[in-house]
C-alpha cells in the first residue's frame, strides 16, 4: 500500500490526475494574472485617479476575474464528473456498485494528507515526467482480466470437474450392475437347462415303462389266442400283470417323487437356489440405486 492507502497502480492513476489538475490550476492562475496585467497595461496610465475611477477599474477587474474563476470551477466540476463516469462505467461492467462519501471531501486531515502527498510527489527533486511524456489511458471496458470473473470461472470449472467425476462413477456402477445382471441371467438359464434335463430323463423312464406294459399286453393277447386251455391261467396272469402294472406305476410315481426330493436335497440345487435368491436381492438393490 502506498501513502494514500492505494495500491501502486491506483496511486499512479491518482498522480496522473493530480498532474492534470495542477496543469489546469496553473492555466487558471495565469488567466487571473493576465486579467490584472491587462488592467495595469490598459488603465493604469495616469499618475492620479479619482475614487470613482478606481471603483470602476476594480469593478471591471472583479467581473473579469469572477467570470474566469467561475468558468474554471465549472469546468473542474464537469471534469470530475467525467472521471467518476469512467470509474462507474468500469465498475458496472463487472456488476459492481461503488459508493462515495461526500463528507470526506471536507475532511481537513485527509486534505492535508493529500497536500503532503502532492508536495512530496511534485517537488523539484522528485519531479515526475511531464504530462506530455506520460499519457495513461483508461482500461477498455471489454478487455482486461477481472479477479471476480476469474474466481467465478474457476469455481464453475471446479464444479464441472466434480460433476464429470461423479458422472464417471455412476457410469462405472451402472456398467458393473449390467455385468452382474448378465451373469445372473446366465446362471438362471443354466439352472433351467439342468431342470429341463431332469424332466427329460423322467419322461424317458415313463415312456420305457409304458412300452414294457404295451409289450406285456401284446404278449398276453398272443398267448390267449394261442392257447384257450390256459385261459384261466392267463386271466389270472392278466390280473397279476395288472397288479404289477399298478405297482410299477406306483413305484414309478414314488421313484419320481424320491428323485425330485433327492435333487432338491443335493448341494448343487441348494447352492444354486441360494445364489439365485441373493442375486435377485442384489438386482432389486441395484435397481433401487439406479432409480435414485
Amino acid at each position: 500500500q502506498a501513502e494514500l492507502g492505494l495500491n501502486e497502480h491506483h496511486q499512479n492513476e491518482v498522480i496522473n490526475y493530480m498532474r492534470f489538475a495542477r496543469f489546469k490550476r496553473g492555466l487558471c492562475l495565469k488567466a487571473v494574472d493576465s486579467c490584472f496585467q491587462d488592467l495595469k497595461d490598459s488603465r493604469l496610465v495616469e499618475e492620479t485617479f479619482t475614487v470613482d475611477e478606481v471603483i470602476d477599474m476594480l469593478d471591471g477587474l472583479q467581473t473579469v476575474v469572477h467570470s474566469e474563476v467561475e468558468s474554471e470551477l465549472i469546468n473542474t466540476t464537469y471534469t470530475n464528473v467525467l472521471l467518476l463516469r469512467q470509474l462507474f462505467s468500469q465498475a458496472e461492467k463487472w456488476y459492481l456498485k461503488l459508493q462515495t462519501d461526500v463528507s470526506d471531501l471536507e475532511n481537513r486531515e485527509l486534505l492535508e494528507q493529500v497536500a503532503e502527498f502532492e508536495k512530496s510527489e511534485f517537488t523539484s527533486s522528485n519531479k515526475k515526467p511531464s504530462a506530455d511524456l506520460i499519457k495513461p489511458k483508461l482500461a477498455p471496458l471489454n478487455e482486461g482480466g477481472s479477479e471476480l470473473l476469474n474466481k467465478t470461472v474457476a469455481c464453475l470449472q471446479e464444479e464441472n470437474e466434480k460433476l464429470k467425476a461423479r458422472l464417471k462413477t455412476i457410469e462405472t456402477q451402472a456398467t458393473a450392475a449390467l455385468d452382474e445382471k448378465s451373469k445372473l441371467e446366465k446362471s438362471l438359464k443354466d439352472l433351467q437347462m439342468i431342470q429341463g434335463d431332469q424332466k427329460a430323463n423322467t419322461n424317458q423312464d415313463i415312456t420305457e415303462l409304458e412300452n414294457k406294459v404295451a409289450a406285456l399286453k401284446c404278449q398276453f393277447e398272443k398267448t390267449l389266442n394261442d392257447s384257450t386251455a390256459n385261459q384261466k391261467f392267463l386271466e389270472q396272469n392278466l390280473v397279476t400283470t395288472k397288479h404289477d402294472l399298478l405297482r410299477v406305476q406306483d413305484q414309478l410315481s414314488t421313484a419320481e417323487k424320491e428323485l425330485e426330493k433327492k435333487f432338491q436335497q443335493t448341494a448343487a440345487y441348494r447352492n444354486m437356489k441360494e445364489i439365485l435368491t441373493k442375486k435377485n436381492e442384489q438386482i432389486k438393490d441395484l435397481r433401487k440405486k439406479l432409480s435414485k
